[in-house]
């Protein structure tokens, strides 16, 4: 009885209460008959499901579709995690490649949004029908992909309630001694409650992993080498500044409290410690934040209150950041239904909290709440510094004086997300790793069992002082994955020799580099579904998850709709992929941009999702940059772009070779001459000591300068 009382109120289950109530609590519950005290309980069932995410949900609707019994047991008190839990602008990628209970989730939104009752603050016709699916694919279960977080919660408990799914909530596992093994086999799980578990396959839909590690499973944390998987894109990235996210758009910062001296200090939120090597692992993790659920709309807004521990020196850089120019707040206050937003992360100090969460996915519980009550104490102190500080520009602190907090989100928080966006923590070391390669369709890719086609996506990991004595961000990237890609099963098992009755369908077996792909909510809820088909199909069989045969799991996959391979089709016959050219190809997507770039895609030929242009400026603020590691040799270097007559006819471009540096000038009105696709800039010679550089710039160009392709292509 004593054993599971301290085990209740241990320092690894988080509590809001202070430990001189729970000492005497403890007293008191030690007065109390043993008749009156809680007793634990043990449940059995199929199929396991610890965590209550989207992932969990799919997957338990799957295995009630297929005739077994299955229970959710989850620290959460709400399902559905980002996909309920703020993040109501979804992040697809390519739709066509959302299939099975994923796809059913966004046409039961589409459903809610048909009812007169679901629009109280906007007009269905005043918000039109943003989001919303394309017709000719979706047929008569028309979809939307944007949402409020109460409309997606509820979609969520329709589910439960439809399959009479069983929810145990407020059950956190024992992550110390709750996992009963036999050999490789799971037999039981035990929460800090005592509540046990017993299944014949379990699932961990964590964002954090958590059931995974307690059962010994390899994982990984932090960003690997390039070298570890022979990746571009994994490991430090100084230099590598996509997003705006960084600060190349301003002038430089000083991180100095007294700016450009050293001796004065370093501003709060900037770490001292030196970057790492490009390329080099580290322990590092993509910054979190959370999706706040705003509004502007007065009768539903709840002012944005000052923080008790609110320091406005912790947002001194903000202020600096300002003071430079920075003019883009508001742009990914991204309009949800009813007057609402899903408000992410935008620009070099916004709402990730970058650096205070290194040790979160390997914390206690305990730990977690102080690191997530540290990010809400920071995310909240940005909105009132924001709101308040004379030194904000005026019509900045008026228009966010117009927004707050909507009143009818997250009510049982006040009014904030109970979600906090874990955008990576540990990654299983599975029977197989999805890397970039797989992404980008340089390897294939084993036993399909869902797709996702999102960029590569990381946020940034560190905020550091660089060799200039400047403040710069460092993680962020932003890749394409040449269209959509599928993830492999055995991505979602681990090891035969560590454990073989457990699937990990949201902490895959991934790269970092991978991961900020596959991450997304659609594509967990498409791998929670098919794990938990082949955990069905594992019991049938009574055979270990590394064992279900991939053919017949493709069939039942394939039957309840999960798509697992894609074909572009005959209408986007003009958008080219680089690796169906000789040579090496950059897409504008890793090029290091500077100045106000604009995405398009309105003219073809163009490559992948499209190119960029400076909005006809000519002004010399915008800057792409091409850098690459080439063998030694001579290349012919090539750009591409989709001709126009509005284009510039003096386009500056610069490449620097093993020999110096040579200047030429381009009429991107005129049609490129190799294949009507490459423009030839000339043949030089490259040393692999040095990487290679070709820099286009607008400076006093006579119409749109456009970015699409660098290409090097090998010459004798």
């Amino acid at each position: 009885m004593f054993h599971r009382l301290r085990v209740q109120i241990s320092d690894d289950r988080p509590t809001k209460i202070t430990w001189m109530l729970a000492a005497g609590l403890l007293v008191a519950f030690l007065c109390l008959p043993a008749a009156t005290l809680p007793a634990a309980e043990t449940s059995e069932s199929d199929v396991v499901i610890y965590g209550g995410t989207s992932a969990a949900v799919t997957a338990a609707v799957q295995v009630k579709q297929m005739g077994k019994s299955v229970v959710i047991v989850c620290p959460d008190q709400h399902l559905g995690g980002l996909s309920s839990g703020g993040l109501g602008w979804t992040d697809t990628g390519k739709k066509e490649v959302i299939g099975g209970l994923a796809r059913d989730f966004y046409h039961r939104i589409y459903l809610e949004y048909q009812k007169p009752e679901a629009w109280k603050w906007q007009s269905q016709s005043d918000y039109g029908n943003k989001g919303q699916g394309n017709k000719a694919i979706d047929g008569q279960n028309r979809t939307q992909w944007i949402f409020e977080p109460h409309v997606a919660e509820k979609v969520f408990e329709d589910y439960i309630a439809e399959y009479q799914i069983p929810v145990d909530r407020d059950q956190w596992l024992d992550r110390k001694a709750g996992v009963t093994k036999q050999g490789t086999r799971i037999e039981s799980i035990t929460m800090t409650s005592g509540n046990v578990y017993r299944g014949k396959v379990f699932l961990d839909t964590t964002y954090e992993g958590d059931l995974m590690a307690a059962a010994g499973v390899d994982f990984h944390v932090g960003r690997e080498s390039n070298d570890t998987y022979g990746e571009n894109w994994n490991g430090v990235q100084t230099g590598v500044l996509h997003h705006q996210h960084h600060f190349g758009n301003l002038p430089p910062i000083s991180p100095y409290r007294t700016p450009g001296d050293p001796d004065s200090g370093v501003l709060p939120r900037i770490s001292t410690d030196p970057p790492g090597e490009k390329g080099a692992g580290d322990h590092r993790v993509q910054a979190y934040c959370f999706r706040m659920c705003l509004t502007n709309h007065p009768e539903n807004r709840v002012a944005f209150a000052k923080p008790d521990n609110y320091d406005p020196a912790q947002y001194e850089l903000l202020a600096r950041i300002y003071a430079a120019g920075w003019d883009a707040t508001f742009r990914k206050f991204d309009p949800l239904p009813n007057m609402k937003t899903d408000t992410n992360n935008h620009g070099p100090m916004s709402t990730d909290n970058i650096g205070f969460n290194y040790d979160y996915p390997e914390a206690s519980y305990q730990r977690r709440q102080e690191i997530i009550q540290e990010h809400r104490d920071y995310q909240q102190g940005w909105l009132y510094f924001i709101t308040t500080d004379p030194r904000i520009p005026a019509d900045v602190r008026d228009e966010m004086k117009t927004w707050g907090l909507a009143a009818d989100e997250f009510t049982d928080n006040d009014h904030w997300p109970h979600q906090i966006y874990v955008r990576e923590a540990r990654r299983m070391k599975g029977e197989f790793v999805m890397t970039e390669n797989e992404l980008q369709k340089r390897q294939p890719t084993p036993k399909s069992v869902g797709m996702g086609s999102y960029s590569i996506d990381s946020h940034n990991v560190q905020r550091y002082i660089d060799a200039d004595g400047h403040v710069q961000n460092e993680g962020d990237i932003g890749v394409s994955t040449y269209g959509p890609y599928q993830i492999s099963y055995d991505s979602l098992v681990p090891k035969s020799t560590q454990c073989t009755n457990l699937l990990v369908p949201v902490c895959v077996s991934s790269s970092h580099t991978a991961f900020g792909s596959i991450r997304m909510e659609p594509v967990f809820m498409i791998l929670g579904q098919s794990a938990a088909t082949a955990a069905v199909m594992s019991i049938e069989k009574s055979i270990d998850v590394q064992a279900v045969d991939y053919d017949s799991l493709q069939q039942r996959l394939e039957k309840d709709g999960q798509v697992l391979s894609f074909e572009q089709s005959g209408a986007l016959q003009n958008v080219l992929d680089p690796l169906k050219f000789l040579g090496t190809l950059l897409d504008n997507t890793v090029a290091n941009l500077s100045g106000p770039w604009q995405n398009s895609h309105a003219n073809q030929p163009h490559f992948l999702t499209g190119y960029v242009h400076d909005g006809n400026a000519g002004n010399g603020k915008c800057k792409a940059v091409f850098e690459k590691e080439l063998e030694s040799g001579t290349y012919e270097v090539q750009i591409a772009y989709p001709v126009n007559s509005n284009r510039a006819t003096n386009v500056p471009i610069e490449i620097r070779h093993a020999d110096g540096t040579s200047r030429t000038v381009v009429n991107q009105r005129k049609k490129p001459d190799v294949e009507g696709i490459f423009q030839s800039l000339g043949s030089y010679r490259f040393d692999a000591n040095q990487p290679a550089l070709v820099t286009i710039r607008n400076d006093g160009t006579d119409g749109y300068v456009v970015v699409d392709v660098v290409r090097f292509l090998p010459r004798r």
